[in-house]
C-alpha cells in the first residue's frame, strides 16, 4: 500500500525531491572543504533488526575492498550488538554509533518517554565511546536531542517526503545547534541522498540513476553527500530476495560510480570527523532554522 500511494506521489514531488534548488544555498562565511575537495561524502548504516547484525560484517567488508569507510548505527534494545561486531568495525577504521533504543516510534511521543530512554542512550555512549545519534525514522526534536551527550546528530535531511515528518531542513551542508540547556552546541548533519529503503524497497528502484543524478547535483554546488544505507535489506548470495531486500551489487555499484566518476574530488570521512573539522571551522554558526523539527 505504500508502494502505491507513494508512486501516485511522485509526479506532484519533482520540484523538491529528490533535488530541492533551495538546499544548495551555502552557509554564511562558507569556505569549503580541506585540501580543497569539491564536496564531502559520508556513509551511515542503520542497523533496523538481527537480520541486519548479521550482515555488518560483509558491508564492512565490501565498503573496505573499495576504499570507504563508514559508521554503523544500532538499537540498543531491539537486539543485541555483539561486542566483537562492534570490535572488529572499529578495529578497521569503521565508526559506532546508536540509533535509539527500540524502534517502536515512541520516543518522542512524550517528554517522559524520551527523558527514560535518554537516560539508557547516555549510558551506552559512554560505555562504548559514541560520537553521534540517529534517531528510528528520522522522528526528530532538535531541542530534545540536544538532551544527549552527542557530538553530532543524523536525524534530519535535506528532502524526504516519504518520512512520517517529511520537513526538511533544507541544506545540503552540517549546521550547528544550540542546546536549550545550556551545553555546548552539536552538530547536524543531514542525509542528502535517498535512503536505499526508499528507492530499492518502497519506490522498487532497480537502478542507480537517482543517486547519481543528486550526487552530481550535490557535487555541483560543493556539499555534503550523506547517504544512510541498511544492512538489513542488502542481499549478499544468489537467494530470492524478499518483498523488504535488494541485491548488494546496487550499493556497490555506486561506491564504484563515485570512485570512477570522482576519483580524488571529494572529502571521504567518517561522520564524526566531518563534525569535529566542522565545529573546528564554523562553530560559532548556530544560525539555521530549527523550528519545524520540533516536533
Amino acid at each position: 500500500m505504500r508502494r502505491f500511494f507513494l508512486r501516485r506521489a511522485l509526479p506532484n514531488l519533482e520540484s523538491t525531491w529528490p533535488i530541492d534548488p533551495v538546499a544548495s544555498q551555502k552557509p554564511e562565511g562558507w569556505a569549503g572543504w580541506p585540501d580543497g575537495k569539491q564536496f564531502a561524502l559520508v556513509l551511515t548504516h542503520d542497523v533496523e533488526n538481527q537480520r541486519g547484525v548479521n550482515r555488518c560484517r560483509q558491508v564492512a567488508r565490501l565498503e573496505m575492498e573499495m576504499g570507504f569507510q563508514s559508521s554503523f548505527n544500532f538499537l540498543l534494545k531491539k537486539y543485541t550488538t555483539p561486542d566483537d561486531l562492534r570490535l572488529y568495525l572499529e578495529k578497521n577504521g569503521f565508526e559506532v554509533g546508536i540509533h535509539g533504543c527500540y524502534h517502536d516510534g515512541l520516543k518522542f511521543s512524550s517528554r517522559e518517554i524520551f527523558l527514560e530512554r535518554t537516560k539508557i542512550i547516555n549510558r551506552y555512549i559512554e560505555e562504548w565511546g559514541v560520537s553521534g545519534f540517529r534517531a528510528p525514522s528520522m522522528q526528530c526534536n532538535l531541542d530534545w536531542i540536544g538532551d544527549l551527550n552527542i557530538e553530532y546528530d543524523l536525524s534530519t535531511f535535506d528532502t524526504d517526503p516519504f518520512e512520517p515528518n517529511s520537513s526538511g531542513v533544507q541544506t545540503i551542508y552540517p549546521f550547528m545547534v544550540s542546546r536549550s540547556n545550556g551545553k555546548s552546541d552539536f552538530v547536524e548533519l543531514p542525509y542528502t541522498l535517498p535512503q536505499d529503503s526508499t528507492l530499492f524497497v518502497l519506490l522498487g528502484e532497480r537502478n542507480i540513476d537517482i543517486w547519481k543524478k543528486k550526487l552530481d547535483w550535490i557535487a555541483e554546488n560543493g556539499g555534503m553527500a550523506l547517504l544512510n544505507v541498511h544492512p538489513d535489506y542488502m542481499v549478499f548470495d544468489d537467494t530470492r530476495h524478499g518483498i523488504d531486500e535488494y541485491p548488494y551489487q546496487l550499493y556497490s555499484e555506486f561506491l564504484r560510480h563515485i570512485n570512477e566518476r570522482y576519483e580524488n574530488q571529494y572529502y571521504h570521512c567518517l561522520p564524526r570527523d566531518l563534525a569535529r573539522y566542522f565545529v573546528s571551522q564554523y562553530g560559532g554558526a548556530a544560525n539555521q532554522p530549527q523550528e519545524k523539527l520540533q516536533s
